[in-house]
């Protein structure tokens, strides 16, 4: 991820595009910078909603630190929401 607005961080075009092709199953597949752009939008709303239903399940177990366990046991309900 990188920083862009000095505010918000967002998912470089490279590492999308590269994450799409490896699962298409034709190599020449090709994908727009539009379409790029708007699987990097996903991909941050995606993370920012897991890390604030990790940080709601620290808080529901009356912790202040988010740990990994916390985003693995919202992970199925996020899933299905998305």
């Amino acid at each position: 991820m990188e920083k862009r607005d000095g505010s918000s961080y967002v998912f470089k075009k490279e590492t999308v595009n590269k994450l799409l092709q490896r699962h298409f199953k034709d190599d020449k597949t090709q994908v727009s910078d539009d379409a790029l752009l708007l699987v990097a939008e996903l991909l941050k709303v995606f993370v920012r909603e897991a890390a604030a239903r990790g940080a709601r399940q620290a808080q529901a177990e009356d912790l202040t630190r988010v740990d990994v366990e916390h985003v693995e046991k919202v992970l199925p309900q996020l899933l299905l929401d998305f």
